[in-house]
Order: structure tokens, then C-alpha cells, then sequence
């Protein structure tokens, strides 16, 4: 009876202790996920700003007036001029 006694102590040490090694571990991956989270929120802010910045370059370059950028440039130069006349219309008013 006393064997059984120790070997259930015994095997409560063991789960004890690695229920506490699995809490350990689980609070380090929550916060190594927590900053993955950050570092993922960060990266997407910064492709946001690169991809306006993309647009802004094109939209320079097609205002200057590059050979390949031609047909952008007058679609860009008419949506300016609807814009422009849409706003004298709204003043005339």
C-alpha cells in the first residue's frame, strides 16, 4: 500500500512539474506571438506607406511626361479637369 502511496506522489511530482514546464512554455509562445503580431502590424503599415509612395512616383513620372507613361498622364490630366470643372460648377451654383 505504501509503494502505491509513493508512486502516485511520485507520478503527481512528475505531472506537477511538467504542467508547470507547459504553462512556462505556453506564456513564452503567447508572447513571442504577441510580437509577431506587432512586427506584422508594423510590416503592413510600411507596405501601405511604400505602396502610396509607389502611386505618388507613378503619378510624378506620368506628369512629367514619359514615353511610357503617356496614356496615364492624359487619363490623369482628364480626371484633374473633371475634377476642376465639377468644382467651378459647384461654385457657380
Amino acid at each position: 500500500m505504501t509503494e502505491i502511496i509513493q508512486s502516485l506522489e511520485s507520478n503527481l511530482v512528475k505531472l506537477f512539474s511538467k504542467l508547470q514546464r507547459l504553462e512556462n512554455e505556453n506564456q513564452m509562445l503567447k508572447q513571442e506571438l504577441e510580437i509577431s503580431k506587432e512586427k506584422s502590424n508594423k510590416q503592413e503599415l510600411e507596405i501601405q506607406t511604400l505602396t502610396k509612395d509607389l502611386e505618388t512616383l507613378k503619378l510624378a513620372n506620368a506628369l512629367l511626361g514619359s514615353d511610357e507613361n503617356k496614356r496615364e498622364t492624359k487619363l490623369k490630366i482628364n480626371s484633374l479637369i473633371r475634377e476642376i470643372d465639377y468644382c467651378i460648377a459647384q461654385l457657380s451654383e
